[in-house]
């Protein structure tokens, strides 16, 4: 078994190689080309790199503490709600679908897929808004989570197109790939879905308050929103060379968005929770700077926190 161990760890790069110039599309991201990582390092024989870090996202405490962490609701009572963990995983695996029926590299989308909210904060939007006030207020320097996301990716001496569609999934840069553009498009396709699910499972949305031109044309719940999603996703972007949605979807999806922000994420009940969440943050942040922490530790420290340890943190401080 050793002998024949080695004899097929010989010829896994070249296996792989092969394999991908025969089944990917010519705009693939091949496995073994393309940028590096920030540090050198001997690759493993039996996994190509961004399998390799697919597995180093894996295998971190911040994509651990992702169970943590809520998407909406703070600290939620119930089994059933989202964590960024399971909005990860349903990213991912969205994602991942997508990428195989255009021919791209699943295993590049699955890292990016994996890391890109690995530096969230706690608390959800209302806890990276709360993070930001409070770093300006204090040293005049703001926070976002994909630039948090990246600065773990560098730590775990990702590869470069996986530090990009980590950084460039959300915010005013494009990702430089294909597989990252699917991950930029795939990640809202998710979390306006399954937050749409969350909103009515705890009482604050009802179906029929969706708007109802958008539900018409994508779809009367989540699961059959999100594939005629995944369709127009693939189709229009076979026909145009690129990751796009057509303008009629795509459209409707942004609609949904905007009426998710409006009464979810910055409706009534999420000023309570953001309320909550701006105390807490704000409590462990001056506790931190009295201390005489740095910025860098204080973004590290809080942005790990899951929601329970940060209200236990912030009620210790009392």
């Amino acid at each position: 078994m050793p002998e024949l161990a080695g004899r097929v760890a010989d010829r896994f790069e070249q296996s792989v190689r092969e394999n991908e110039e025969r089944s990917l599309s010519p705009l693939a991201v091949r496995s073994y080309d393309g940028g590096g990582r920030l540090h050198e390092e001997a690759e493993c024989r039996l996994r190509t790199p961004f399998q390799r870090d697919r597995d180093r996202i894996l295998h971190s405490k911040p994509f651990r503490r992702l169970k943590g962490k809520t998407q909406v609701f703070i600290d939620p009572a119930g089994d059933h709600y989202r964590t960024r963990m399971t909005h990860t995983l349903e990213t991912t695996g969205i994602a991942r679908g997508v990428a195989r029926a255009l021919r791209l590299n699943e295993d590049l989308v699955e890292a990016i897929g994996l890391g890109h909210d690995m530096g969230h904060p706690p608390f959800g939007h209302a806890g990276e808004e709360a993070l930001d006030a409070a770093l300006r207020e204090q040293f005049g320097l703001g926070f976002r989570h994909n630039e948090q996301s990246l600065r773990i990716a560098e730590q775990l001496n990702l590869k470069a197109e996986v530090r990009d569609g980590i950084l460039t999934h959300t915010g005013e840069r494009e990702p430089a790939t294909l597989e990252g553009k699917i991950i930029r498009i795939v990640d809202r396709v998710a979390y306006i879905n399954h937050d749409i699910d969350d909103a009515v499972r705890f009482g604050i949305l009802r179906p029929e308050d969706l708007p109802q031109a958008e539900v018409a044309l994508l779809g009367v719940d989540g699961g059959a929103r999100i594939d005629r999603l995944v369709h127009d996703l693939v189709e229009s972007s076979e026909r145009a060379g690129d990751i796009v949605q057509s303008d009629e979807i795509g459209g409707s999806m942004l609609a949904l968005r905007r009426f998710m922000f409006d009464r979810v994420y910055l409706g009534p009940h999420a000023r309570g929770e953001h309320d909550r969440a701006r105390r807490t943050v704000r409590r462990i942040v001056d506790a931190l700077v009295a201390r005489g922490d740095q910025p860098e530790a204080i973004v590290t420290f809080v942005s790990g926190m899951t929601d329970r340890f940060a209200l236990e943190y912030a009620e210790k401080l009392d």
